[in-house]
């Protein structure tokens, strides 16, 4: 059975690929990378194996500490990942607990991200290439190391089954999932500045964890490299203790989620009078923005999509302060501008089954881009203003206030533009409805890389007239380019949102087959 369930993971790959070539590349694309990042790493644990036992233990043990919390806590969050054999699937099959334990279990390393875990566990021998025991032993340690990663995804998945169940906790854990990561380069640059202050308590942090089933497997090499084999044996007998515990723990679980399943969600709760509706025009262009809007507020997917846009002041402000030069707030204006007028240029693809609203109410397509431009403006036209204001206010240039705003207003007028002819003329695989925002469908990696990448340096390059007004004025001191900035830039992006919106239009109006088509079978 256990030798079933792994042939059934890769047929069932397999198929994908088959289905859509998209996701094959994808997957190459995403090996490819995994390899590179793979060699990268074992080409720091080389080096790192030059240097001090104790170094090299601490960073070891803290790495690895990290990669088996990531792996025990971020699948609850992304509660929406593809899990190909999804336990849920085995509930009519009489199939015995621990085949199938066995066989989920080892399914993980068929796919990358368990895949390049294993390698990069493995790969720690390196770092103890100096003394023989302690890199052949870090080979069994990293074989189990990854085992008890995926062992625990598979716990606190199975575990959390029953509060994952929940739409409302998938839509707040979804979107705080992204917090953390946006802002690790930010905080890891701010540590690397303190990394000698941090060496002095690391090796304690990292001690601690080498008792915990987090970073006890890789601790047992380090043990044997410093001559301690009673401690390396203790820990070693520790560290399987744990691996058992958890996966006796996830066989209950599992067991229990068997007999009894999750039930899904029951509905929402009844809303009286028209609600957003209410505030817009009985127009076609009014529903659409109304509904649009709507989504706005309460789809995760879309919150997701501009959760930077709090974070970046934040960002930038660390950036600046490392580089020492304040003038970098002066472009979170523009740039905020860019991302919020992006965020609509993937409208069509989340609408998924509900778009056959508009195809088969016939919404003409120049009012079904107002509508979703309006939509978003309603929010981003305030934020970008904020935007621009504070930031030059609180750092006393309020001289570059005409250039600075003319260029934010600009971006955001073409970029709404430019994103509705995007939309209407470009669709791929996104995340569907109730599903985790961080999902990536088959076949929507590199379609989707290609046609962002085209938006915004399509965006970046209409945006030049005015740029060009804003540094001129920078360089010169003349105040007379920020004005006309402030000119050129609404005046500019004005008639590229109105030329974008009709063209948009157009090209909604001809391609409204093959829009519900792509919608409905998401690509």
């Amino acid at each position: 059975m256990v030798a079933h369930l792994l042939k059934l993971k890769a047929t069932l790959l397999r198929n994908g690929f088959r289905r859509s070539p998209w996701q094959l590349v994808g997957v190459v694309a995403g090996g490819l990378y995994g390899l590179f990042v793979v060699a990268m790493l074992c080409v720091g644990l080389f080096y790192l194996g030059g240097t001090e036992p104790g170094f090299a233990a601490t960073i070891l043990v803290l790495a690895v500490s990290a990669a088996v919390l990531g792996w025990a806590l971020i699948p609850v969050l992304a509660t929406g990942v593809d899990l190909t054999l999804d336990p849920a699937r085995f509930t009519t099959f009489t199939v015995r607990p621990w085949e199938l334990v066995a066989g989920l279990l080892l399914s993980g390393f068929i796919g990358i991200p368990g895949l390049v875990t294993l390698l990069l566990f493995v790969g720690q021998a390196l770092a103890w290439r100096q003394v023989p025991a302690a890199a052949v032993l870090a080979v069994p340690c990293g074989v189990l190391a990854a085992v008890l990663c995926l062992a625990l995804a598979r716990l606190t998945t199975t575990a959390a089954a029953a509060l994952t169940s929940s739409r409302r906790f998938r839509d707040v854990a979804g979107v705080l999932l992204i917090v953390p990561l946006i802002m690790l380069g930010p905080v890891f640059s701010l540590i690397s500045e303190g990394f000698d202050d941090a060496m002095a308590w690391l090796p304690r942090v990292a001690a601690g964890l080498g008792w915990t089933p987090l970073g006890s497997f890789a601790a047992v090499p380090a043990d044997v490299a410093a001559g301690a084999w009673g401690t390396a044996a203790a820990r070693f007998a520790l560290s399987l203790a744990y691996l058992a515990a958890v996966v006796v723990l996830w066989k209950r679980a599992l067991e229990q989620a068997l007999e009894t399943p999750p039930q899904g969600p029951r509905g929402g709760k009844a809303t009286e009078g028209l609600g957003t509706f209410a505030r817009f025009p009985a127009t076609p262009w009014g529903a659409v923005a109304a509904r649009c809007l709507l989504y706005w507020r309460r789809d995760p997917r879309y919150a997701v999509s501009i959760l930077i846009v709090p974070l970046l002041p934040v960002m930038m402000w660390i950036g600046s302060s490392q580089a020492g030069s304040p003038a970098i707030m002066l472009w979170l204006g523009p740039i905020v501008a860019i991302l919020l007028a992006f965020s609509i240029s993937a409208d069509i693809s989340y609408d998924s089954t509900a778009f056959a609203l508009h195809a088969t109410s016939g919404v003409r397509g120049v009012h079904d881009r107002l509508g979703r431009m309006v939509a978003c403006a309603v929010f981003a036209l305030p934020v970008v203003l904020a935007a621009v204001v504070l930031p030059l206010v609180l750092l006393g240039e309020a001289r570059l206030l005409p250039g600075v705003l003319g260029l934010s207003l600009g971006a955001l007028a073409s970029g709404f533009g430019v994103s509705s002819v995007a939309s209407a003329r470009y669709t791929y695989a996104v995340p569907q409805p109730g599903d985790s925002p961080f999902k990536n469908p088959p076949g929507a990696g590199m379609r989707m890389v290609i046609v962002q990448l085209a938006t915004m340096t399509v965006m970046g390059l209409l945006l030049l007239p005015p740029l060009a007004l804003l540094v001129a004025q920078l360089m010169t001191g003349n105040a007379a380019f920020g004005w006309a900035g402030l000119v050129v830039g609404p005046a500019l992006g004005a008639v590229l949102l109105v030329a974008g919106l009709r063209l948009g239009g157009r090209w909604y109006d001809a391609r409204v087959p093959e829009l519900m088509q792509a919608t409905v079978l998401n690509k």
